[in-house]
């Protein structure tokens, strides 16, 4: 087997654009259906990307999953966070439960709901949705030293890649105190922001405590001086394992042709990653939602997308990718079971 690296790049080669041509007949069919043309508005784009994506006129979103991804990270030791670094752990284990807000929605929209822990700093024992794929015990405190090695870099993307198979849609949820400040800094990097505008309030920080953490990404920022044009680069300086392992989902799936409903400020963050290492990919990532952290709108514009949903949320865990596969479920299902004119004897305007 080739390097790791060069395995990485294999993937991203794989990608192939989403053909044009499936989705102008998806536009076509929907010409058909018994309602005035666009009258259906985004849920028919939706449904027409769906149809593109998988080659179909007959797409199908049955078998659905959310993967949560939890890390540690070293920074949290700099006070950048309202909570402490132990509730990763307690919130993986509240997961595994069933008594997070992400486990409700996944048990009213009939999806799948996994755990990947790639660097929670607990050992936790086997158990049903867990996969447990740990690189480390945490990354290391980036103001003070790169925040991963670029071998663990590239086995944290590798954990994502190899979840990315079996299902008609995959959503990207993420548990990982301190992970908004890594965030924040991939975005000021890869974006080109000011860091003011790319950092926001997290788990509910106060202002003094906003700032603390905006000055510690310029420090660390100026220490490393990540390069914004090589995403590995990126992750090993200031990234976190599950952001990492959030690209590696978006990559592989991609390449397999199954679309990505991308969460909100870290999921995105996984995203800018992604698309940075294979820019192909974007194609298939929905957004879910405009979370309300402060960056998320830059990092939308940055992607010159507009998500599906704009309900004030910003808890994380997948919980907007969630909302957001009951409206693309919702989209596709309309475009496969709505009477035609013609088979309804209905007279078109």
């Amino acid at each position: 087997m080739d390097n790791p690296s060069s395995f990485i790049a294999q993937v991203c080669r794989l990608i192939e654009p989403v053909d044009q041509a499936w989705l102008s007949a998806a536009r076509e069919r929907q010409l058909t259906l018994t309602k005035p043309p666009g009258s259906l508005g985004r849920l028919e784009e939706i449904a027409n990307r769906l149809a593109a994506i998988q080659r179909t006129a007959t797409p199908v979103v049955t078998k659905k999953r959310i993967y949560v991804v939890a890390g540690d990270h070293g920074v949290t030791t700099e006070g950048v966070s309202a909570y402490p670094r132990e509730v990763t752990a307690q919130m993986v284990f509240n997961f595994l439960r069933g008594g997070a807000a992400i486990n409700v929605l996944c048990r009213h929209y009939g999806i799948e709901n996994v755990i990947v822990d790639v660097g929670v700093d607990y050992d936790f024992q086997e158990r049903p949705g867990l996969v447990s794929k740990k690189v480390r015990r945490g990354t290391e405190n980036f103001v003070e030293h790169p925040a991963m090695t670029e071998e663990e870099a590239i086995r944290a993307i590798q954990v994502g890649m190899d979840c990315a198979q079996g299902y008609d849609l995959i959503g990207t949820g993420e548990m990982g105190i301190g992970n908004t400040t890594s965030s924040s800094a991939i975005l000021a990097v890869i974006a080109g922001l000011p860091v003011e505008e790319a950092v926001g309030r997290g788990t509910g920080v106060d202002d003094e405590r906003m700032r603390h953490k905006a000055n510690l990404i310029r420090q660390a920022l100026h220490s490393h001086q990540p390069d914004p044009h090589d995403a590995l680069d990126v992750l090993t300086k200031i990234g976190g394992f599950e952001i990492a392992a959030i690209a590696g989902l978006i990559i592989a799936a991609a390449s397999r042709r199954i679309p990505v409903v991308v969460d909100g400020f870290i999921s995105g963050a996984g995203a800018m990653i992604a698309t940075k290492l294979a820019p192909e990919s974007r194609q298939f990532i929905f957004f879910s939602h405009l979370s309300r952290e402060r960056g998320h709108r830059r990092m939308m514009e940055y992607f010159s997308a507009r998500p599906i949903l704009d309900l004030d949320m910003c808890l994380g865990e997948g919980t907007g990718a969630a909302v957001a596969m009951s409206i693309i479920t919702a989209a596709v299902r309309l475009y496969q079971e709505m009477a035609t004119f013609e088979s309804a004897s209905v007279s078109r305007g």
